[in-house]
């Protein structure tokens, strides 16, 4: 049994891994929750690391009850209503105080893979909506260099036209996206990802693909072993914005 005075790591040393990765998305998301206040617009995104934010925001419902909440799946927003928040449609709220979602992966250079729970068009739209971008991850999902796969949400029309262009391109064997587009992957080289980005946005029947340039982000809260960390992105953190405003 670890003694009273056991450091952060020697406790977590005796917890599996999968443990370990709980415990560090627990904290990156109460972290980001902290951030949200009553009378914000706030964006709320997809997966396993939103999950402990929304706990987290459902836990001080009482307190934020003018907080509306667009949400970028059916999951998101059947969670969010259970545990007290509201939730509208992103055209009703208009420009957003703030997102928080999770990612796949993050690089050195502050680029992200998002898509692996298939909802990254959506993603995008309400984080390219929200004056503030923040990311929460856990310090797994941190790498030299991002790598396949690369999450697509496909046109169904001629579809497999479409992936031939694309090259190293598979179907998920998962449902259509809520908007009725096919879920795809893409397992080529990733190489420079701005020209993969564009290369990409560029191939006809492509209605999104997953990686998210750094000037979209605002912050990264990263937990670890150690804490959690918060690491800036290339889009101004406008903290000071009034919400709602």
């Amino acid at each position: 049994m670890a003694s009273a005075g056991a450091t952060g790591r020697e406790q977590q040393a005796s917890l599996s891994d999968a443990e370990q990765i709980a415990q560090h998305k627990r904290a990156a998301a109460r972290a980001a929750a902290e951030e949200v206040h009553d009378g914000m617009r706030l964006g709320l995104g997809t997966g396993s690391t939103v999950a402990y934010l929304l706990q987290a925001l459902g836990e001080r419902a009482p307190s934020l009850g003018e907080l509306r909440c667009a949400a970028t799946s059916v999951q998101t927003a059947e969670t969010a209503r259970t545990l007290g928040l509201t939730v509208s449609d992103l055209d009703e709220l208009g420009e957003l105080d703030l997102a928080i979602d999770g990612a796949d992966q993050i690089d050195r250079g502050g680029w992200l893979v998002k898509g692996g729970g298939a909802a990254h068009t959506r993603e995008k739209i309400v984080a390219a909506a929200a004056r503030r971008f923040v990311v929460i991850v856990s310090e797994e999902k941190c790498v030299e260099r991002l790598h396949a796969p690369i999450p697509l949400e496909l046109v169904p029309f001629a579809v497999q036209t479409t992936l031939r262009a694309l090259g190293d391109a598979r179907l998920r064997d998962v449902p259509v996206s809520p908007d009725g587009g096919l879920i795809a992957d893409y397992f080529g080289d990733v190489g420079d990802p701005r020209k993969l980005a564009g290369a990409l946005s560029a191939q006809p029947g492509v209605v999104e693909h997953g990686l998210f340039a750094p000037e979209m982000v605002s912050s990264v809260l990263i937990a670890g072993a150690s804490g959690v960390e918060r690491r800036a992105g290339a889009k101004p953190d406008s903290k000071s914005a009034k919400p709602g405003a």
